[in-house]
């Protein structure tokens, strides 16, 4: 006999043996309680084991401004995340108990208290107005996120009976909404009212949750990885960029992949994003485009580089005293993402360098290294295997979403690999700073920004040594906490083109350590902070559990497990003050 538990549209069947009788619901919650009591004390108890040998097991990174609340927090929560099992049932779990009234409510609660507190910076941009001033108060800026995907607010039960606004639409309205809560944080703050310089508070965006149907923009790529001219030498699927993708959005005829109604919704994004930006440019706020899986990425090139061309262009005479009289331009405006994990890296990043360059904008880039990466090896698999199972990242589909028409996978095959092309990307877009500044000066428009997403310490120094051996850095030793440190003094004019990024809750003490090894008239250091509704940002804490395997790497979650420890362990000594 099988007993039927109802989440929303999930049904979770589980096969009980000799049962002639379905219990009652009090039964089933009763017992469901006891489950969760006995893995609370399970968890407990292994924490609470293993915090002794976590304390005395790892030196602690220095420059670390963590509270030993945040400290707690972050074990409990990495603790939870060190076990494999457990995390990747979590998503299924949660929906299950969020589900049950009465237990739904508890659940609620730990998850704010945990996980919801550790990687998401509030329920509304507004209510994240006082994490931003600490974190600027740390030297930090900001990119701000509104982490809800199309259909998850229905989910939620949060639907308007009359006329409710599509979801997708109001995406739009609380980006833009964000973009003004992060204009007016900067505008209050007197010290950066000067200019075009130090506004270190940015937007990012999820274009798949910027129009009705993201199918649209897989028949999109499938559209351009069709259609585009072969280049010599040739870039690998994903593709890169061209200045024609988008032109099929001024004919209202459908081709073989994309139908009438596909070309109004892309043609509607592009006028939603364009409204983005405009009002980000009047706001002095940059946009960074999120990049998504390989499917959406040759759409998602399209459009960031069509609005790049727009809205970075840079003067073309008169060029420095143009500038200055332009003081209140951010540039660039728009950066797009740049997954090292994927084959076509670097031929893509050059060839975009070379297109910027010759079509005459500034190139915004967010390096990053890629967070989905099994998802990719899954989808492949399955479209080149026949009737293969779906693997455990495709459970939610019936049919693969992969549309390569490579007989390899569109991502580098090892994690050496994948480090190796980030290397090589950084190396190649410090030349490009180097030249920029070079060729423009102080006061010149830069005509490229690079922010570089890593959660990797040997990254971060490559970059640092690397900025240094350029010319574009000076290592001076600075004095912190009564102790002599190397510190890397940038000039204003690379600050304003380099900056570091990592995601809010995660690997804050890399973060601090940059911050103690980097001195520049503007914060160097970003933390990406998500924002939105508990219920709503629910596949995001998901995501980011789940991915804190491939973002921090083999034993990551453990390793900050054991750096919280023994912070906490030097706090409770009374070695460190908070």
């Amino acid at each position: 006999m099988s007993m039927i538990i109802r989440s929303g549209a999930l049904r979770l069947f589980v096969r009980t043996r000799a049962l002639s009788t379905v219990p009652s619901p009090p039964a089933r919650l009763r017992r469901l309680g006891h489950m969760l009591v006995l893995s609370s004390a399970l968890t407990t108890s292994v924490l609470g084991y293993a915090f002794y040998t976590d304390a005395s097991n790892i030196e602690p990174a220095p420059f670390d401004t963590r509270t030993l609340s945040d400290l707690v927090r972050a074990y409990i929560v990495y603790g939870t995340c060190s076990i494999a099992p457990l995390v990747d049932a979590a998503p299924t779990i949660l929906d299950i108990l969020f589900g049950i009234p009465g237990v739904n409510k508890i659940v609620e609660s730990f998850v704010r208290a945990t996980f919801f507190h550790q990687f998401v910076g509030a329920d509304t941009a507004n209510g994240a107005l006082p994490l931003l001033a600490s974190l600027r108060a740390e030297n930090k800026g900001a990119l701000f996120a509104y982490s809800v995907e199309v259909g998850e607010t229905e989910a939620a039960g949060q639907t308007n009976m009359e006329r409710p606004q599509p979801v997708h639409k109001r995406i739009i309205e609380e980006t833009i909404r964000t973009i003004n809560a992060s204009a007016d944080f900067e505008d209050g703050r007197d010290a950066l009212q000067n200019g075009h310089m130090g506004r270190r508070t940015w937007v990012a965006v999820k274009v798949t949750a910027m129009l009705p149907n993201a199918q649209s923009l897989i028949n999109l790529s499938t559209h351009l990885t069709n259609t585009r001219a072969p280049l010599e030498p040739p870039v690998l699927f994903p593709g890169t960029p061209s200045p024609s993708d988008l032109s099929i959005l001024h004919s209202s005829i459908s081709t073989g992949t994309l139908t009438e109604s596909d070309i109004h919704d892309l043609k509607e994004l592009y006028n939603d994003l364009v409204r983005i930006c405009t009002h980000a440019e009047e706001r002095r706020v940059r946009v960074f485009i999120d990049a998504e899986h390989s499917w959406y990425q040759p759409a998602i090139d399209a459009f960031g580089h069509a609005l790049m061309e727009r809205f970075n262009k840079l003067p073309s005479g008169g060029f420095r005293r143009t500038w200055e009289s332009m003081h209140d331009r951010v540039q660039p405006l728009v950066y797009v993402t740049y997954q090292a994990y994927l084959r076509r890296m670097p031929a893509h990043l050059a060839h975009s360098l070379a297109l910027a360059r010759a079509r005459g904008y500034a190139l915004g880039v967010k390096l990053v290294r890629g967070a989905y990466h099994p998802h990719e090896l899954a989808a492949h698999q399955q479209t080149r295997s026949a009737g293969s199972p779906v693997g455990p990242y495709l459970t939610k589909h019936s049919h693969s979403l992969s549309i390569s028409p490579d007989p390899e996978p569109p991502v580098q095959p090892s994690k050496d690999a994948t480090d190796q092309c980030y290397y090589d990307c950084a190396t190649m877009l410090i030349d490009a700073v180097s030249q920029d500044v070079h060729r423009s000066g102080r006061f010149g428009a830069p005509g490229i920004g690079i922010f570089f997403g890593t959660h990797n310490w040997t990254s971060c120094e490559f970059i640092l040594e690397e900025l240094v051996k350029k010319g574009l850095g000076v290592v001076e030793r600075v004095g912190v906490h009564g102790v002599q440190e190397d510190a890397v003094r940038i000039p204003l004019e690379v600050g304003e083109r380099i900056s570091f990024g990592q995601l809010y809750g995660m690997s804050d003490a890399l973060t601090n350590y940059l911050v103690g090894r980097t001195r520049c008239e503007r914060p160097c250091v970003i933390k990406y902070v998500p924002f939105g509704a508990l219920l709503q940002v629910m596949p995001y804490l998901s995501r980011r559990a789940i991915e804190n395997k491939s973002v921090l790497g083999a034993g990551g979650a453990t390793r900050e497990r054991k750096e919280a420890a023994a912070l906490i362990w030097k706090k409770m000594k009374g070695l460190v003050v908070s």
